[in-house]
C-alpha cells in the first residue's frame, strides 16, 4: 500500500515521529497530518542533544554537544516510511508511528544509522546476518510513585517466588501475557515467545529472528510499550541489570547466524564438530578477539556492572561453548537453519542496534581474519580461568573503548568519542553520590 493510501484510510490527524536515543529509548513528537507530509519529504528538525540524554533527562557531557563550544542546532530526522506502525490504545487517526534517523553529522552517532551502516559493510564483505533478541525485565505491582516512597526496597514484584518456566504463575499471568500479544499485533512485532524466569515477577520476551534493522526496531518498541502497558495498568517494569542485592542479572540475549549473498547458510558444515564451518569458528574468534573493546556498548551504564557480582548466573569471560550457558558465546542449534551463537555479555539496558552492530562487527572481522576461537569449554564455565575476557568495571571498558583501533574502525571515530565522554560524564555524576548502603555501614561507626 502507498503511504499516502495508508493516511489516507487511517484518517490520519496526527503521527507520531520518533527516533532513539543512545539508551534504546524512543524519542520523538506528535505531528499534524500537514506537517508528516512535509517531513516525510525534507525531515523534521531534532537537536543532537538528544543522543547525549540519560533516562531522566540529566544532560551528559559530550564534546561539540553539551559542552562550551556547543550551540544546540538542530540535525534533519530522516523518516523511514517502511517503518510504520500502530500504537496500541491509541485511537484511529491518532495512532500511526514512524521511526527515522538522524542525518547530517550527526548519523555518525546515531545508533540506528550506525547499525545501518554496520549492516551494509557486512554486505560488502557478502555476509548478511539473521538474529532474534530475547529481553528479560521484571514486573512490578507497584506504581513509579509508590516505588520512590519505598526508596526502591522492599517492593511488591508480580509473583512472589523464583518460577522459572512455572505454568502455574503464567497462568494466573495470563492477562499480563494476553495483553503483551495484543499489543504486539499493531507494533508489528513478532514474538516467538514468553515466559517466566529465575525471580519475584522476573520475565523474558524473546523477538524471532529476522534480518535488517528489523529485529533491532522490534525490541525498542517492545521496550518502549511494555513500560506503556505496565503503567496504564497501575504497575511498573524495569530493565535495570541488577535491580537489587536479591534478584538476579538482567540481560539481552542476542542470537545470531550469518547467510551468503545467495541467501545459503554460513554457519553449518554438517561433517564438523557440532556442524560448526569453518567460517563460524572464525566468527566465533572474532567475537572473542573483539566483544572487550567494545564492553562500554554491552554494559553502557553504571548499574551494568552489577551483574557480575559472585553468584549471578552472568557470563564468566568471553567463552564459548555448545549449549553450555555458562559461556559467554553459547553455540546453539543442530542443522543450517538453527545452528546460531547467543551473545549472552549484553545487559538489558543495552542499546539494541549498538548490541547488534557491535557483534555483527566483530564475528564478520573474525571471519575476514581467520581467526581460531580458543578451545570449547566443556562442563562449568564458571569453575574455568577465561582465555579472553570482557572488562568488569566501567572505568576499564571507557579507556578499552577510547583505545580500541577496532571499534574506531567498525563504528566510528565520532561514535567511539561522544560515546566514551557520555559515559564518563555518566560515571563522574555518580561517583559524587552518597549512596544508602555507605551510609548504613559507616554513619555512625565508621
Amino acid at each position: 500500500m502507498k503511504l499516502q493510501d495508508l493516511l489516507d484510510q487511517n484518517g490520519c490527524k496526527f503521527a507520531t515521529v520518533a527516533m532513539v536515543d543512545t539508551n534504546g529509548a524512543l524519542r520523538g513528537q506528535m505531528v499534524s497530518r500537514r506537517s508528516l507530509e512535509g517531513i516525510l519529504r525534507n525531515g523534521m528538525g531534532m537537536a543532537p542533544v538528544t543522543l547525549t540524554l540519560d533516562p531522566t533527562d540529566q544532560v551528559l557531557t559530550v564534546p561539540g554537544i553539551t559542552d562550551d563550544s556547543a550551540d544546540f542546532h538542530d540535525d534533519p530526522l530522516i523518516v523511514d516510511p517502511a517503518t510504520v506502525r500502530r500504537i496500541p490504545w491509541a485511537r484511529p487517526g491518532h495512532d500511526l508511528l514512524f521511526l527515522s534517523t538522524y542525518g547530517g553529522a550527526t548519523s555518525a552517532i546515531c545508533p540506528r544509522s550506525l547499525l545501518r551502516r554496520v549492516l551494509d559493510r557486512a554486505a560488502d564483505a557478502g555476509f548478511h546476518p539473521k538474529y532474534g533478541l530475547e529481553l528479560e525485565y521484571t514486573l512490578f505491582d507497584e506504581t513509579p510513585e509508590s516505588a520512590r516512597a519505598k526508596g526502591y526496597r522492599g517492593l511488591k514484584t508480580a509473583t512472589l517466588h523464583p518460577s522459572h518456566d512455572l505454568v502455574l504463575y503464567q497462568t494466573v499471568q495470563s492477562g499480563w501475557y494476553e495483553a503483551v500479544a495484543d499489543l504486539a499485533e499493531p507494533l508489528r512485532i513478532d514474538i516467538a515467545k514468553m515466559h517466566e524466569e529465575i525471580g519475584g515477577g522476573f520475565m523474558e520476551a524473546c523477538i524471532d529472528a529476522g534480518a535488517g534493522l528489523e529485529p533491532a526496531d522490534q525490541l525498542v518498541m517492545l521496550k518502549t510499550f511494555l513500560r506503556a502497558l505496565a503503567l496504564r495498568q497501575g504497575r511498573s517494569v524495569t530493565y535495570m541489570p541488577r535491580w537489587s542485592e536479591e534478584a538476579d542479572s538482567q540481560s539481552i540475549h542476542l542470537h545470531m547466524s550469518l547467510k551468503d549473498a545467495s541467501g545459503a547458510p554460513v554457519f553449518h558444515d554438517p561433517a564438523a564438530n557440532h556442524g560448526m564451518s569453518r567460517r563460524f569458528r572464525h566468527f566465533l574468534g572474532g567475537l572473542q578477539k573483539y566483544l572487550g573493546d567494545m564492553t562500554l556498548v554491552f554494559l553502557p551504564t553504571v548499574n551494568a556492572y552489577r551483574r557480575f557480582a559472585p553468584g549471578t548466573f552472568a557470563p564468566p569471560g568471553l567463552t564459548w561453548g555448545y549449549e553450555n550457558r555458562t559461556t559467554a558465546l553459547r553455540v546453539v542449534g543442530h542443522d543450517a537453519g538453527s545452528l546460531r551463537v547467543e551473545n549472552r555479555l549484553p545487559g538489558s539496558d543495552t542499546n539494541p542496534y549498538l548490541t547488534v552492530a557491535a557483534t555483527l562487527a566483530a564475528g564478520i572481522a573474525g571471519i575476514l581474519e581467520e581467526i581460531e576461537p580458543a578451545s570449547e569449554v566443556q562442563g562449568n564455565g564458571y569453575t574455568q580461568t577465561p582465555t579472553h575476557d570482557f572488562h568488569r568495571s566501567m572505568p576499564e571498558a571507557i579507556t578499552a573503548l577510547r583505545g580500541s583501533d577496532f571499534a574506531r574502525d567498525w563504528l566510528g571515530e565520532p561514535f567511539v568519542t561522544t560515546f566514551a565522554a557520555s559515559r564518563e560524564s555518566q560515571l563522574n555524576q555518580f561517583r559524587a553520590k552518597v549512596p544508602d548502603v555507605e551510609l548504613m555501614r559507616y554513619f555512625d561507626l565508621g
